[in-house]
């Protein structure tokens, strides 16, 4: 019964131990992904994210922060992956609608000004010189204004007295009104 006991403790130990080294190590990668989101290297950024996902798949931290690095290079499909699976892990995560209404919003005026097409279904850079709006990028702006209504009112409803409520309230009413023409 002794042996039983300790072989039991021994692996309990054990896999606490393998917990807290694998939680350190995130921590770590997260901390050397910020600091390269920071001086502008988003592409290392994106790998130590990935390594950290990897240790740890529940962190939604590290899509978090992995979102904001795909959004700096304008990666929307990952992004919009990233932030949903940080707030899907999370879902009172308020930062995480606001980051992702401001990357849909980046999206929609990339769109808009011909610097990303939507080309059967698929987003990529568009041709230089392009000018007119397709109506597949219509309607996918349309779609995505209302997305973006949704991330904005859900982060104010969980940030009821936040700072920038007052900017966000005035950006619903103009993309609410934007949607209604």
């Amino acid at each position: 019964m002794k042996r039983l006991l300790l072989v039991a403790g021994i692996l309990f130990i054990s896999v606490v131990s393998t917990a807290c080294i694998n939680n350190l190590a995130v921590q770590e990668l997260n901390t050397k992904a910020k600091a390269f989101i920071e001086s502008g290297d988003y592409k290392s950024a994106v790998e130590r994210l990935k390594s950290s996902i990897d240790l740890e798949p529940s962190a939604y931290e590290s899509y978090y922060n992995l979102a904001v690095a795909y959004t700096k290079l304008n990666d929307y499909t990952n992004a919009f992956d990233n932030y949903k699976k940080s707030i899907e892990l999370k879902n009172d995560f308020a930062d995480g609608y606001y980051s992702l209404a401001i990357c849909e919003e980046n999206l929609i005026l990339d769109l808009e000004e011909g610097e990303i097409a939507l080309e059967d279904g698929v987003l990529v850079p568009a041709v230089a010189g392009k000018k007119k709006i397709s109506d597949d990028e219509k309607v996918y702006i349309s779609n995505l204004s209302s997305d973006v209504i949704f991330n904005y009112e859900k982060y104010l409803s969980l940030m009821p007295d936040a700072d920038d409520k007052d900017d966000v309230n005035e950006r619903l009413n103009e993309l609410k009104q934007k949607v209604s023409q």
